[in-house]
């Protein structure tokens, strides 16, 4: 496999979101080298509180959320320069919106604060339309702080595209939607509950579509699951912890993303509090991994995780620190080993061109 993709220019380039209200200066460009996978910053593109990112592959595009009480989105085209705002931010009638992703002709944003999740229309050229269709959750669980009531953290298509997935923290439960492509509506085909008071976050498909791994914030863990594309439903199968061996029990896990790596041997989770990346080695198969050892964040608050597209190398968006650190995997192992850094202030999200 190659490295990071190339923009028009032919620059190995990543997109870095921050919190602006946080201290962040908005969405970063930065060049990525072919070698090494060192991050250079090209510019800064003002957004606000632009949290999380997600490029349209057959348009190149960069969509941001703007994580507000007023929740919106923001298109972006890039260019040699950096990136050119695609008109105005449109608003995705819920607040807080913490997560987006492309479906078809549609972009989709879960708003955590509100509960719910959104469907906007998109243009020929990718540029945003409106008004948006809205989705509410319902519920609350056991948690008297953070479950009082829904709270959608990540939306996104399933691997064959028929289905759209919502993973909501305040009901514990991952919705399996139908999208209706000529509206926009979002209908709910089914719902998985997952154990209660566990506030899953996020949730990543193995490449064979078989398998999906939900992340769960309000406790150190992985739930493996079995993906029916065919009949849209999804299975729990097993638990897995992800709290690193020896972490202090006076300091909370607060686990915050999880991917899977392209060839799929190996999961890897970024862990706040215990500021760290955990690897599960999945060499006894998909429904089985296994935690093999975890590493320094090489930050504070490590609020995301990606992978490069070939495979070699971890980002982590170091929050608090302001940092995001790059690491070399061991082809062998799928182990972690801290290769550099670069300073992002509130670095929240990395997306590769």
């Amino acid at each position: 496999m190659g490295g990071a993709s190339t923009d028009r220019s032919g620059v190995h380039r990543a997109y870095v979101g921050s919190f602006t209200s946080g201290g962040g200066r908005g969405v970063t460009t930065a060049a990525v080298h072919p070698r090494t996978g060192a991050l250079t910053p090209l510019s800064v593109t003002a957004a606000e509180d632009p949290s999380y990112l997600a490029v349209a592959r057959d348009t190149g595009l960069l969509y941001a959320v703007n994580e507000t009480e007023r929740g919106a989105v923001t298109a972006f085209r890039p260019t040699t320069e950096g990136l050119t705002p695609l008109g105005a931010a449109v608003r995705v009638g819920g607040s807080g919106p913490t997560h987006l992703s492309v479906a078809g002709r549609r972009l989709l944003t879960a708003n955590y604060t509100s509960g719910s999740v959104s469907s906007l229309p998109l243009a020929a050229d990718g540029s945003l339309g409106g008004p948006a269709r809205v989705l509410a959750h319902r519920g609350s669980g056991l948690d008297a702080d953070r479950q009082e009531g829904p709270h959608a953290h990540q939306v996104l298509p399933d691997p064959t595209g028929r289905w759209v997935l919502s993973v909501d923290l305040g009901t514990d439960a991952v919705r399996v939607c139908a999208l209706d492509a000529a509206t926009g509506e979002l209908r709910v085909h089914a719902e998985t509950t997952l154990r209660a008071g566990t506030g899953p976050r996020h949730l990543a498909f193995h490449p064979d579509g078989a398998v999906a791994y939900v992340l769960h914030e309000l406790e150190p863990q992985v739930t493996v699951c079995r993906w029916n594309g065919a009949a849209g439903r999804l299975e729990p199968v097993g638990e897995v912890p992800v709290a690193p061996a020896g972490a202090s029990g006076a300091v909370r896990a607060y686990p915050s993303a999880v991917v899977v790596s392209p060839d799929g041997r190996f999961v890897w989770v970024a862990v706040r509090g215990a500021d760290a990346v955990v690897t599960l080695s999945l060499a006894d198969g998909a429904e089985k991994p296994r935690l093999t050892g975890a590493v320094d964040c090489g930050g504070d608050w490590p609020r995301d995780l990606a992978v490069d597209p070939s495979g070699r190398r971890l980002y982590a968006a170091n929050e608090r620190s302001g940092d995001v650190t790059w690491f070399d995997v061991d082809p062998l192992t799928g182990q972690p080993h801290r290769a550099g850094s670069v300073a992002v202030p509130a670095a929240t999200c990395v997306v590769f061109a």
